[in-house]
């Protein structure tokens, strides 16, 4: 599965890094369990992204052409996956800073 935008962020936030304090993608993609993806019958050109965390934690992302005559499967599976990663990111920052606050930073 291709994670290019994403990894195209995470060496961005990389360069400009002071501490070690920040969410990865290398951290996040640790964390995943299991991917499975789902195409409605009703909706052939959707695809969605049931992600489960190891912490038992389960994301839902989704992805759809707007033209079905541009449907890729392997290219909705790579964003309706993306789609989860990007919801992660949000949480895991919010833990991080969570945590930074606890430690009165």
């Amino acid at each position: 599965m291709s994670t290019g935008s994403l990894e195209a962020g995470d060496r961005a936030a990389a360069a400009v890094q002071k501490t070690p304090n920040r969410v990865t993608l290398a951290s996040m993609l640790e964390k995943i369990d299991t991917v499975d993806f789902i195409s409605p019958l009703s909706l052939p050109t959707m695809i969605i992204c049931a992600m489960k965390m190891k912490n038992g934690f389960v994301l839902v992302g989704k992805s759809a052409p707007a033209d079905p005559a541009n449907f890729d499967r392997l290219l909705g599976q790579d964003f309706a996956r993306e789609d989860c990663i990007r919801q992660l990111w949000q949480l895991e920052g919010y833990a991080l800073r969570e945590r930074l606050a606890a430690e009165g930073r």
